[in-house]
């Protein structure tokens, strides 16, 4: 009985240790993976690539999933958890649990306590069992203590280069194409295509639609175009901002300083005006590029940061977004400054497409609201332009508010795909940015294409929504003149011509008006000419001012000449109206008086003397107006006609004295000063042409 029992036992024995053999058999058969889990709601939930400040303990712990060979969760697994790599010197690093089990979802995970210096603490997971299986390395960023002041400064500085940089690359563009600004704005016609060709080409030149719509606000109060004629270049301007949002997205962010080098030795190293003035731009376009460097890396550790996670994702909320979108272009007073900083957020992976489309639209209302504020001191004409782009934006708003999903499946079609699929903050990285620089252009190139047809419509409905209210203007006031517009020389120059030419006509209705006390003895229209005189000399005033003002601007050769040819032909305007209000009234007030008249030859010579006067001067404001060279030599050849024309009509005044003409006799006097007046008047008029053709000489 012993034996059998003994028997039994060694048989259960060796049965045990045979299903232990065969299940161990099985355990070391079994092929396992470690992985970095990956959750769409939780950002960076492997806890790689998170910060924290040092001395503290992960924000987030690291995660590690184990699978089998059937890809398979594998439970009560071993990871062992070491220490990598730390920065030098670097000894109170340490890992809350070295040894760590996996659940029935295959994870475990454990924490860390980040040393007292900053950068980059590096963690290996190995499963303990298993050696021959793969290894993670698991990275964390350790930031200094400081890091808010830090990101808040680099951000402030990174923004400040980067408008620094688009407001030198705006200037220096400008400069380069000089007059040639001048031109296209001119050609501002009732042709809504080419009025969006020039919209486009204008914001390409100055690198912000805003800029481009406050300078309509300018020209329309200025009367230099008319309210229908900006609703085209308002669409344009829209299509222009794109083009500096799709540069701004080329990561060409690492070869910042070789641009600032180049732009630099244009820009310093050469005398050519055109090679400065390019080499200004370029030197702004590094400029900008390395503040979005410099925004880029101070704003990496927001990354883990939960709180502003939380914000980011609130903004795919469309109306948040838009909102959002709307109050910070209008406080930077750039959609293009704002979109380049959502594309440096993007670059981070911390924006997705859908709450960059609400921040875009946001961004295209917002950037109206300049133009806003720059109509409020403006007629009604001029508020026309200001409304009409912000009526333009809302309506492409709301046509795009519907459908965001679609829209951001089109733009992810027409945009180019992730090279390597890596975890969602990486993928977002290198595919939004673009992403967002196409969604803004197909934003406005829809828009465009919508409202376009429709111009002469959508012109009636502002019309009707702000008519014109007829209202005594003051009499003192400048027409063209805008103090906003002092900065770009060119366009301020043509503004300050404009107002001499208002100037020169003013003189010329004056000249004109005098001879009638004289002809006739009726003294009513000289209140009129004081009237004028008054106006002339606060034009004077005004655009002496002006000059000066634009003059003050770093200006070339070229426009400090043409600014010297506008305050002389201001003085020369101004002379011929006081030798009209100061001397010509005067003798007329007390000619008017008298009981004498001219003879009727006397009459006839006054008469004919005044009306070459009168052609001279229609002669000075055409050469000044269309800088016409042969006729300004033409001038100078009349005048020495006319002054031949005084001495021979002097001749015959005398030889009628001679013959005792008792009208000659009696108003003999006033003859003389009179031709000698208008001969002074000849004369300020030729010097026009005469300074004209000076300085087209010297250049």
């Amino acid at each position: 009985m012993k034996l059998k029992s003994g028997i039994l036992s060694v048989v259960f024995i060796l049965a045990s240790l045979f299903a232990i053999a065969q299940n161990d058999s099985l355990t070391n058969n079994e092929n396992f993976k470690l992985i970095k889990p990956v959750s769409k709601s939780i950002p960076n939930f492997s806890g790689d690539h998170q910060t924290q400040t040092v001395r503290l303990k992960s924000d987030k712990p690291i995660r590690i999933q184990v699978l089998n060979n059937r890809n398979e969760p594998a439970k009560d697994l071993v990871i062992i958890l070491q220490k990598f790599s730390s920065p030098s010197g670097e000894k109170s690093f340490s890992i809350c649990d070295t040894l760590i089990y996996t659940d029935s979802l295959g994870l475990a995970e454990a924490y860390i306590i980040l040393g007292s210096k900053e950068g980059m603490y590096e963690i290996s997971a190995q499963l303990l069992d298993y050696p021959e299986t793969n290894f993670l390395i698991y990275k964390v960023f350790a930031r200094k203590t400081n890091w808010v002041f830090l990101l808040i400064a680099g951000l402030i500085g990174g923004l400040g280069l980067f408008l620094l940089g688009m407001n030198m690359m705006s200037d220096g563009m400008q400069n380069a194409a000089g007059d040639r600004m001048r031109s296209v704005i001119s050609r501002i016609t009732n042709n809504r295509f080419i009025a969006v060709g020039v919209g486009t080409f204008v914001t390409m030149v100055i690198q912000s639609s805003s800029a481009t719509t406050v300078m309509l606000v300018s020209f329309v109060y200025s009367k230099l175009v008319k309210f229908r004629q900006t609703i085209g270049v308002i669409l344009g301007a829209g299509i222009g901002t794109t083009i500096t949002v799709q540069l701004i997205a080329f990561k060409i962010t690492d070869y910042s300083l070789l641009i600032i080098g180049l732009g630099f030795i244009m820009n310093f190293l050469f005398s050519s005006s055109k090679v400065q003035n390019v080499g200004k731009s370029i030197l702004g376009f590094g400029i900008l590029f390395f503040g979005m460097q410099i925004m880029s890396e101070s704003m990496y550790p927001l990354r883990s940061f939960s709180p502003f996670i939380e914000a980011i994702i609130k903004l795919e909320n469309p109306i948040l977004g838009i909102l959002a979108g709307t109050i910070f272009t209008a406080l930077i007073q750039s959609s293009a400054a704002f979109i380049g900083i959502m594309i440096i957020l993007a670059t981070q992976g911390l924006l997705s497409l859908e709450a960059s489309i609400a921040l875009i639209l946001g961004a295209n209302i917002g950037t109206a609201i300049t133009a806003i504020l720059a109509s409020i001191k403006t007629d009604r004409e001029a508020k026309r332009v200001a409304i009409a782009h912000t009526l333009i934006k809302v309506i492409g708003v709301l046509i795009f508010l519907f459908w965001i999903p679609q829209f951001a499946e089109l733009v992810r079609i027409i945009s180019p795909k992730p090279v390597v699929n890596n975890d969602e903050f990486s993928i977002l990285a290198e595919t939004v940015p673009r992403q967002i620089a196409n969604a803004h252009t197909v934003f406005n190139i829809v828009l465009t294409c919508l409202i376009l047809p429709f111009t002469n419509v959508f012109a009636k409905l502002i019309e009707k929504i702000l008519p014109i209210k007829i209202i005594e203007e003051p009499v003192l006031k400048t027409v063209y003149l805008d103090y906003g517009m002092v900065k770009n020389s060119s366009l301020a120059l043509s503004l300050a011509k404009k107002e001499t030419l208002r100037m020169g006509r003013l003189v010329q209705n004056m000249t004109e008006d005098i001879i009638i006390p004289y002809l006739v003895k009726k003294t009513e229209v000289l209140n009129e000419i004081k009237q004028n005189e008054e106006e002339v000399n606060f034009l004077r005033d005004q655009i002496n001012d002006y000059i000066l003002k634009i003059t003050r601007e770093n200006l070339n050769e070229e426009r400090v000449n043409e600014s010297f040819q506008l305050l002389y032909t201001v003085k020369e305007f101004e002379q011929i109206a006081d030798i009209v209000s100061s001397i010509m009234i005067r003798k007329a007030e007390r000619w008017s008086k008298m009981d004498f008249n001219f003879s009727t030859e006397g009459k006839n010579e006054i008469v004919k003397y005044h009306t070459k006067t009168q052609k001279q001067l229609s002669r000075a404001l055409e050469v000044f107006e269309n800088v016409n060279l042969e006729k300004a030599k033409a001038m100078k050849e009349k005048y020495r006609h006319y002054r031949n024309m005084e001495i021979e009509l002097e001749k015959q005044h005398f030889e009628r004295l001679k013959n005792e003409i008792i009208e000659t006799i009696s108003s003999s006097k006033t003859h003389i000063e009179l031709m000698t007046m208008l001969r002074a008047i000849n004369g300020h008029a030729t010097n026009i042409a005469r300074i004209l053709l000076k300085w087209s000489i010297k250049e």
